[in-house]
C-alpha cells in the first residue's frame, strides 16, 4: 500500500474516503498521524520481499507501548517466517494464501502463562486466574498491542491484514506454535509489502451518527443511516468486485448462521483445554 501521498491528503479528502462525501463529520484537529489512521485498509496479497533489518523489533516496541491493564502485560506474540509453518497456519485458517505470501506473520496471544509462572516461582496463589475477566484483559491487551504494531507498520509503508480465522482451530494452532497452558492464539497478522494492484480503496464505515452516542445510548436515526450506508457499500462492493453488496447483507450472512463461525462456537471448550478455566 503506497502511503506516500498521506502528508498531502487534506482533512476533508481523508474523511470523505472513510465516510463518503455525504457523511463527513464535523471538522476538527488534524495532522499526518490522523490521516495515516484514516487511510487504513486490509491487504490480502503480498510480495515475498524481506523486511528491512530491525523492522520486527520496531513493530514490537510500538506494540509494547500500547496501554496494558494494570501493567499486567498478559499478551505475547510469535513471529513466524518459516514457509512450512506459515503454510500450516494458512491451512488451519481457512486456506488464506496471503499468510503464506507475507514475509512476516505475527501470531498474537492472550497469555496468562507468564504470570502463572511468576506466581509459582514466588509461591503465591493468583486467585483471579480462572475468571473470565482475566482472559478478557489478556485478549484486549493483545488487540491493543497489535493495533499499535499495525499503525507502526503502515507508517513504514508496509501493509497488513488481521487473521481472525486463526481461532477456527485453536488447539491445532497451539500445538503448531508450541503454546504452553494459559495461552491462546487470538488472531494473526500478515505484514509485508502489498502486491501491485491488490490495494482496494478505503472501505467506508458506518456514519458517526450510528456509533457515537452522547450521554446515553440512542438509535433514533439508525434505520435511515443504515439504509444510506447500505447504498454506499453496494457501490463500493461493485467497484471492488465484492460479492455481498450491502453492509446489512454482510451482517446477516456472517451472523445469521452458526456455520459461519467455522468452529469458533466451540471456543469455550477450547479455552478450558488451553488452560483458561473460565468462571
Amino acid at each position: 500500500m503506497d502511503i506516500s501521498h498521506l502528508s498531502s491528503l487534506s482533512h476533508t479528502d481523508a474523511l470523505a474516503l472513510r465516510y463518503g462525501p455525504e457523511a463527513i463529520p464535523a471538522a476538527g484537529p488534524w495532522n499526518d498521524h490522523i490521516a495515516l489512521l484514516l487511510s487504513h485498509r486490509s491487504i490480502r496479497g503480498y510480495r515475498t520481499d524481506a523486511l528491512p533489518e530491525g523492522t520486527l523489533e520496531t513493530l514490537i516496541a510500538a506494540a509494547q507501548s500500547a496501554a496494558t491493564s494494570s501493567n499486567l502485560q498478559t499478551w505475547s506474540v510469535i513471529a513466524v517466517t518459516d514457509p512450512a509453518r506459515k503454510a500450516a497456519i494458512a491451512k488451519l485458517s481457512n486456506n488464506q494464501k496471503h499468510i503464506e505470501q507475507c514475509p512476516l506473520f505475527l501470531a498474537w496471544l492472550a497469555d496468562i502463562s507468564r504470570n502463572q509462572r511468576l506466581g509459582a516461582e514466588e509461591g503465591a496463589t493468583l486467585e483471579v486466574m480462572p475468571y473470565l475477566e482475566t482472559f478478557l484483559v489478556a485478549a484486549i491487551d493483545a488487540a491493543l498491542a497489535a493495533q499499535n504494531a499495525v499503525t507502526a507498520a503502515e507508517s513504514l509503508g508496509l501493509s497488513t491484514v488481521y487473521i481472525g480465522a486463526m481461532r477456527n482451530n485453536p488447539l491445532q494452532i497451539a500445538e503448531l506454535l508450541g503454546l504452553p497452558s494459559g495461552t491462546m492464539g487470538v488472531f494473526g497478522l500478515c505484514v509485508g509489502y502489498a502486491l501491485p494492484g491488490v490495494a482496494n480503496e478505503v472501505k467506508p464505515r458506518l456514519p458517526q451518527s450510528v456509533v457515537l452516542h452522547h450521554e446515553t445510548y440512542g438509535t433514533p436515526a439508525e434505520s435511515a443511516a443504515r439504509a444510506a450506508y447500505d447504498a454506499q457499500m453496494a457501490a463500493f462492493s461493485q467497484r471492488n468486485d465484492m460479492t455481498q453488496d450491502t453492509w446489512s447483507k454482510r451482517v446477516l450472512g456472517r451472523m445469521g448462521k452458526l456455520t459461519s463461525l467455522s468452529g469458533r462456537d466451540k471456543l469455550v471448550a477450547a479455552l478450558h483445554t488451553l488452560g483458561f478455566d473460565l468462571r
